[in-house]
């Protein structure tokens, strides 16, 4: 997939009216901090389109990303940021959950989950919902550069089995260092541009 044309085309907070988008979307939903910004900005190759933070729970709006004007990366806001109060993650709760609902033209749902710890319970909160809305979500185990090579296997198998997906989901190993996996979901988001 080459990028030829990418920018940030919608923002919605809380109260905002969702987009009438012709295009099919992806969305990228994740734990703060669980390196979301990060992502999205190796799969369009750009260094700061989504902006990331040092200090998690940044993204508070549903921001579409059109790429190639063919497709748009939807960015969900972080969930799970502790810190932030708790009308706050309410509402951002909400904003997800009505976006999962309404969209017409969601194709996939990306879970991103660090490959380092296991899923924690709004983890596995979100891939029930995921499903409970229809979805098969493609899990994206970010973070991989930070792990040596023979810990791999051991950490998907943790992921997989603290998550209770089945061997049918799709466990993207993901390192915005090195790009490995890129590839893998460039194909995915490939078929659904057909």
């Amino acid at each position: 997939m080459v990028i030829k044309f990418v920018e940030l085309e919608t923002v919605c907070g809380v109260t905002s009216k969702l987009p009438d988008n012709t295009l099919p979307e992806v969305a990228f939903a994740g734990k703060s901090n669980v390196g979301k910004s990060s992502l999205i900005n190796a799969l369009v190759c750009r260094k700061a389109l989504a902006r990331t933070s040092s200090q998690p729970g940044k993204t508070q709006t549903i921001n579409f990303y059109n790429v190639n004007k063919n497709i748009y990366f939807v960015d969900l806001p972080g969930y799970g940021y502790a810190s932030a109060g708790k009308e706050i993650r309410a509402s951002w709760g909400k904003m997800i959950e009505r976006y999962l609902h309404n969209s017409k033209q969601l194709k996939q749902v990306f879970l991103l989950i660090d490959i380092r710890h296991e899923a924690s319970a709004n983890d596995r909160q979100m891939y029930e919902w995921i499903c409970s809305q229809g979805y098969e979500p493609v899990i994206i185990a970010t973070k991989l550069d930070k792990l040596k090579r023979s810990q791999v296997a051991k950490q998907i198998k943790l992921v997989r089995d603290s998550l209770g997906c089945g061997s049918e989901t799709r466990i993207i190993p993901f390192s915005a260092e090195t790009k490995q996996g890129r590839d893998e979901i460039y194909e995915l988001v490939e078929e659904i541009i057909g």
